[in-house]
C-alpha cells in the first residue's frame, strides 16, 4: 500500500493515542497465566500485539472483546493446554522472546515461528539462559525462528545480562514464575521495568534493588483490571513532528511516563525541545500523564552508550530531527540497529538519500549534519513500521506532496499512525 503525505504547515490539536505496544503484551502473557479474568483496557490493537493474543488464545486463555477493553479468562500458572497447530508470532520480536519464557516450562512441546522478517532475527539472548534453566530449544540454523520447546520442569537460576534487553529479561523472569526459588537477573544497564511492575500489580513476589531483580518462583497470580497508557514509542512520532514543523502546538493524553522511557523526553528537551508535562497519575503502577508540545529551535547533539540503548526504537525519526537542527545529530554504539526488522542504519540512510539529505554512515551509527532543507521524494518503508512512520514526518517538512510504498507495514504497531498524522497536519 502507498501513503502519499503532504506538507505541514503546523502540528496542533489534541490526541489520545492506542495503548503502550510492550505493556499490552505483558499484560496479555500474565493474565493468560494468572487465576480468574482480567480486563484490560485500551489494549494495543497493532498488529504485533494481536500475535499475542493469538498465541495465549491458542494456549487455552479465553479472549473476549468487549467495546474498548478485552478480557482474558486466565487458566493458572499451570492451567496452559498444548495448542493444536504452531504458534505464528507474526512480525512480533516481543512474542516470541517473552512468551518463550513461559513456553519453556510447559508440559508440551511447542513450536513458535515468524514471518520472514522476524525469521531472520537471532534469538541466541533467550536461548542460553533458558537452557541453563533446564529447557531445551532447538532453532533454525542454531539461532533463528523457528523455535522448537521442549518444556520441563525449570530451576532457578542466577544470571547476568550480556548486554541490556527487556525482552531477555522478561523473558528470564517468566520463565522464573515456575521455577522453585529465587530467580535472580542482573542488568548491566536498567532497561524497560514494565514486566518489574506487572508481576507486582499481578501478585508476585519481587523486589528490585539497583540493577538487580529478585523473583520468588511459583507464586499465585491473580486476575486483574487493568488500563494501558498510551505508548510513548507512538507518541515519539508527533512529538518530533511538533518539534519539526514551525508554529506548532500540541497536546497528547494520558501518556506512559515510565522513568525508564523517560530518556527520549529528557534528551529533546535537553537539545532545546519545548516540552511540558501535564496532570501525572500512577494507573497499575505505570505513571501516566499529558503531554504539551511546541516548536522550537532544536540544537542536534549525540546519542551514544546508555542512551542509544534506551532510544534504540526512536532513533529513525530523531535522525529525521537531527537533519533539521542546528549542529546536526551523531548516533553512536548502535548496532543493534542493524539486526531489527530491517537494518534501520541502512534504510534510514537509502531514505535520507532520495530525500536530499547529506548522512554518513557508521557501522554502529551514523552522522546526519544539520541545517538540511527537505525535498518532497518516494520513500519505502521496506516492510518496517519506524521506518514508515519515521519518513511521514519527514515529508511534513518537504516542500511538495511525498509517497510511503509498503507503507501499511505502520499496521504492525498503529493501524491508526496515517490518519492520525493528517489530523493533527490538517
Amino acid at each position: 500500500m502507498q501513503e502519499r503525505v503532504s506538507p505541514a504547515r503546523r502540528i496542533s490539536g489534541t490526541l489520545r493515542l492506542p495503548g503502550d505496544k510492550s505493556i499490552s503484551h505483558r499484560y496479555a502473557m500474565l493474565a493468560a497465566i494468572a487465576d480468574g479474568p482480567s480486563r484490560i483496557r485500551n489494549y494495543s490493537d497493532g498488529a504485533d500485539c494481536q500475535s499475542t493474543l493469538g498465541a495465549v488464545r491458542a494456549l487455552g486463555a479465553a479472549v473476549e472483546r468487549s467495546g474498548g477493553e478485552i478480557v482474558i479468562h486466565g487458566r493458572g500458572l499451570d492451567g496452559l493446554e498444548r495448542p493444536a497447530a504452531d504458534l505464528d508470532a507474526g512480525n512480533s520480536g516481543s512474542t516470541i522472546r517473552m512468551l518463550s519464557g513461559i513456553l519453556a516450562a510447559q508440559n508440551f512441546p511447542t513450536r513458535i515461528y515468524g514471518d520472514e522478517s522476524l525469521s531472520r532475527r537471532p534469538m541466541e539472548r533467550i536461548m542460553k539462559p533458558l537452557a541453563e534453566m533446564g529447557a531445551k530449544i532447538t532453532a533454525r540454523d542454531g539461532r533463528f525462528p523457528p523455535l522448537e520447546i521442549t518444556g520441563t520442569r525449570l530451576r532457578p537460576i542466577d544470571y547476568t545480562l550480556p548486554v541490556p534487553s527487556a525482552q531477555v529479561k522478561s523473558c528470564v523472569l517468566l520463565a522464573g514464575l515456575y521455577a522453585e526459588g529465587q530467580t535472580i537477573v542482573h542488568e548491566p544497564i536498567r532497561s524497560r521495568d514494565h514486566t518489574e511492575i506487572a508481576l507486582r500489580e499481578f501478585g508476585a513476589d519481587i523486589t528490585v534493588a539497583a540493577r538487580k531483580i529478585i523473583l520468588q518462583g511459583r507464586p499465585k497470580l491473580e486476575g486483574r483490571d487493568l488500563a494501558v497508557p498510551s505508548d510513548l514509542s507512538s507518541a515519539a512520532f508527533f512529538i518530533v513532528a511538533a518539534l519539526l514543523i514551525p508554529g506548532s502546538d500540541l497536546v497528547i493524553q494520558g501518556v506512559g511516563l515510565n522513568p525508564t522511557r523517560s530518556t527520549l523526553l529528557d534528551f529533546l528537551v535537553s537539545i532545546g525541545g519545548k516540552i511540558q508535562i501535564l496532570d501525572v497519575a500512577q494507573a497499575n503502577g505505570e505513571l501516566v500523564g499529558d503531554i504539551r508540545i511546541s516548536s522550537a529551535p532544536i540544537r542536534g547533539g549525540i546519542i551514544e552508550k546508555d542512551a542509544t540503548a534506551a532510544l534504540i526504537d526512536e532513533l529513525p525519526v530523531l535522525a529525521v530531527l537531527g537533519a533539521a537542527s542546528e549542529n546536526g545529530l551523531e548516533i553512536r554504539d548502535a548496532g543493534e540497529l542493524r539486526v531489527k526488522e530491517t537494518d534501520r542504519i541502512a534504510t534510514v540512510i537509502e531514505n535520507f538519500r532520495r530525500m536530499g539529505i547529506a548522512v554518513e554512515a557508521r557501522p554502529d551509527g551514523m552522522i546526519v549534519p544539520g541545517r538540511q532543507s527537505f525535498r518532497a521524494a518516494a520513500f519505502d518503508s521496506f516492510g518496517d513500521h519506524r521506518i514508515a512512520m519515521a519518513f511521514a514526518v519527514a515529508a511534513l517538512r518537504a516542500g511538495a506532496d511525498s509517497t510511503i510504498d509498503n507503507a501499511d507495514s505502520a499496521a504492525v504497531s498503529f493501524p491508526q499512525f496515517f490518519s492520525i498524522l493528517r489530523q493533527v497536519a490538517a
